[in-house]
């Protein structure tokens, strides 16, 4: 009976996913970008990486007509294609035929790094030959479709399995591709309390870099799952984050934003005042702060401050906290849990909200 079951659950997850394939030319792809059949979102823009050479041996494959990967799309409700999987190959082309993406501002692209056929290069595609020209246009990829009939979350898992266009995103940049399949809500809402000033100034060593990949949502993301859910933390905690977001997004778990919000608020104020930049670096054996970002200090201030919130006075510093917060960094206790474990985490929220607490009293 439960081999059955497990047939007939699996045919059913089937029946839910409505697909067709289609052969597009890239000139179809182009005119359906055009007159706004073919939609690319913002959050995919904002991950177009390939720098110009990776763009030009992408188009000297086409004119060599190489095969290409096929590219997945989503039927909306009103019928037009929104990009989901193959964002770096169209807007290869895109550019190629000097298109921009969204507000973007740049040139058409001119061909570079074209290493079969190095006479390419210097050439835009305009300077091409008609005959090239015609190849490029009529070069086929592909197009696999999720219709619109398909159940909306089963859209979702499908395409968190989807290589994105083989670059190396960050497991936030995969969320926020991904995740607005099922609701948007939880993402608005993630960004906007990362633009938080207070917020800002605190996490402000995080390097640039990592900022780009949206390292500062991802924390925020982890403020509320470790302040909510810590029960179901696990580490390595990429997957747990994950699962608290689709969660609250599909409001399995209930999420009071409006409240959420005031206590993320009030919290990096009250880190911000009496800890400033420094809250989340690390202490040097000289007793000097570093210029560094320590994710397990974050962990363990945040939630501990976020727990105390109604405790401490929101406008005036308390030097005595930022005492406390340096002691205990450089005390042998919190030494022994540094590490990604449960019981380390809690550990370490326990020692600095004691701490706080014992001179806030």
């Amino acid at each position: 009976m439960g081999i059955v079951n497990l047939v007939q659950n699996v045919d059913n997850q089937i029946i839910q996913i409505r697909t067709k394939s289609l052969d597009v030319s890239f000139n179809e792809l182009y005119d359906m970008y055009k007159d706004g059949e073919l939609a690319i979102a913002p959050d995919y823009q904002r991950l177009f990486r390939w720098n110009e050479e990776k763009q030009s041996r992408f188009i000297e494959s086409l004119i060599l007509e190489m095969p290409v990967p096929p590219i997945f799309v989503i039927e909306t409700d009103n019928g037009v294609y929104e990009l989901i999987d193959g964002l770096q190959r169209i807007s290869s082309y895109l550019h190629f035929r000097g298109e921009k993406l969204g507000d973007e501002k740049r040139e058409p692209l001119i061909l570079n790094g074209c290493d079969i056929v190095e006479e390419l290069n210097g050439l835009s595609y305009e300077n091409l030959p008609k005959t090239l020209q015609i190849k490029i246009k009529r070069s086929f990829v592909r197009m696999e479709v999720i219709k619109k009939e398909s159940e909306k979350s089963l859209k979702y898992h499908m395409f968190k399995r989807l290589n994105t266009g083989g670059e190396l995103l960050s497991d936030q940049e995969i969320r926020n591709c991904t995740i607005r399949l099922l609701n948007s809500d939880a993402l608005t809402f993630i960004e906007d309390c990362s633009h938080n000033e207070d917020y800002k100034a605190v996490i402000r060593k995080i390097d640039e870099e990592k900022i780009n990949k949206k390292v500062d949502q991802e924390l925020v993301l982890r403020f509320f799952a470790l302040k909510n859910d810590i029960e179901h933390y696990k580490f390595p905690v990429a997957e747990y984050l994950t699962n608290y977001l689709e969660r609250i997004t599909t409001q399995e778990i209930f999420f009071d934003y409006i409240e959420e919000r005031k206590i993320f608020d009030n919290t990096f104020r009250i880190i911000n005042l009496n800890l400033g930049d420094s809250a989340f670096s690390s202490i040097s054996k000289t007793q000097n702060i570093k210029n560094d970002f320590v994710t397990y200090l974050f962990d363990g201030i945040s939630i501990a401050i976020a727990n105390l919130i109604d405790k401490i006075d929101m406008q005036n510093k308390n030097v005595k906290i930022e005492e406390k917060v340096h002691d205990i960094k450089v005390g042998l206790e919190l030494q022994s849990y540094k590490t990604g474990t449960l019981n380390s985490l809690n550990k370490r929220i326990e020692l600095f909200k004691e701490g706080v607490e014992s001179v806030i009293d």
